[in-house]
């Protein structure tokens, strides 16, 4: 029999006797290692479940949905009395607090209960609330001596001081151990504009232009009375301006209008500011010359520009930043700021510049990551 034959038969009979070889099985992978755990940010804020102050919304409260929605971080809001009586056994990282959320007599026991736990505090405030000149402001809108109070022991005792400026830095570093500045910015599911409403209240006969704020600003609005007492763009059609908060005074002069809102919390006020947008032509922005006015943000200058508006504004540190991007900067002079009115209300727009550069660094999620790295490192 041929050689390759016998060789053929050969192994046809030792696999008769052995039998096929059996398949090594593959090595089992190694089990995944179990994901750590996500840190844990609580937030200290006025309201709950959605509803909260203005102030709470801007600095906090969007920022920490936002931070949610991201998935880096687990957020909660903290009950400060269940804190500081043990109730709350939550692992945080760390507890940001607002401003005087803290009742005066809470202040050193939740501070002491988190350098018990080894939780780092930040504090979060966006206005003086330390200078003489702004405290005497604050006094003027409400502010009792025990709320001050609290932010000053807050601050004090705080791991960490977040601001909305620099001028806001400067006050407040010769009290606190550390502070991080962090610019206000847009959440982009509130103030990214769809198609507006189709509003029935836009007669022909008149430009409006929107001045809103906090009741902290009346001695601002007073500014504006010689601007727009008898207004006019270059046809003779009246420039008239309206307000939104600023003053409770429930008539005011003839020289403004006030603007009744709907019902709502910040949320839904911005949106509804939103789909209204095509009720004005511009937003203005005055500042008095005060100390307390220099650690003011630009929020205003923002949010106009976001809405589609020109902004005018007064010419501070507070907009200086905003004045290089296009915002127009007045400075106190009713002449210049009656020109500068008239000429944002003939246009209309936003400067292109502007919205861009709103768009590009004043958004949440676009403003880069220093809030989050400061309070989880």
């Amino acid at each position: 029999m041929p050689r390759h034959l016998l060789r053929r038969a050969a192994g046809r009979l030792r696999r008769a006797v052995t039998g096929t070889p059996a398949a090594v099985p593959a090595p089992r992978p190694a089990p995944l290692p179990e994901p750590a755990p996500l840190p844990v940010l609580g937030y200290v804020v006025a309201g709950g479940g959605g509803a909260h102050p203005a102030s709470a919304h801007v600095r906090v409260v969007r920022r920490i949905e936002h931070l949610a929605r991201s998935g880096r971080a687990e957020v909660r809001q903290a009950d400060p009395a269940a804190f500081v009586d043990g109730t709350d056994e939550t692992p945080y990282a760390a507890l940001l607090v607002q401003r005087d959320i803290l009742p005066r007599d809470l202040v050193g026991p939740f501070l002491a209960a988190a350098a018990s736990r080894g939780i780092r505090v930040a504090a979060e405030v966006d206005d003086d609330f330390f200078t003489d000149s702004g405290r005497d402001r604050l006094a003027r809108a409400e502010y009792d001596p025990d709320r001050l109070a609290s932010i000053d022991a807050l601050v004090r005792g705080a791991d960490l001081v977040v601001v909305s400026t620099e001028e806001l830095a400067a006050v407040v570093r010769p009290i606190a151990r550390r502070v991080v500045m962090v610019r206000n910015a847009l959440d982009p599911t509130i103030w990214l504009p769809g198609e507006p409403v189709v509003d029935d209240d836009l007669p022909a006969d008149e430009h409006r232009v929107l001045y809103m704020g906090t009741l902290t600003h009346g001695a601002d609005l007073a500014l504006l009375r010689d601007v727009f007492t008898d207004l006019t763009d270059s046809a003779g059609v009246p420039i008239r301006l309206e307000v939104i908060g600023v003053t409770e005074d429930p008539d005011g002069p003839a020289w403004y209008r006030r603007v009744e809102v709907p019902d709502g919390h910040y949320p839904a006020f911005s949106r509804w500011l939103v789909d209204h947008r095509q009720r004005w032509r511009a937003g203005v922005a005055p500042l008095r010359d005060e100390e307390f006015n220099r650690a003011k943000s630009d929020l205003k200058a923002i949010e106009y520009t976001a809405l589609g508006l020109p902004a005018v504004v007064s010419d501070r540190p507070s907009y200086r930043g905003a004045a290089d991007h296009g915002v127009v900067a007045v400075p106190d002079d009713v002449g210049a700021w009656r020109d500068a009115v008239r000429a944002a209300v003939e246009s209309g727009r936003a400067d292109p510049a502007a919205a861009e550069w709103v768009r590009a660094e004043r958004v949440i999620g676009d403003d880069g990551d220093t809030w989050r790295s400061a309070l989880l490192g």
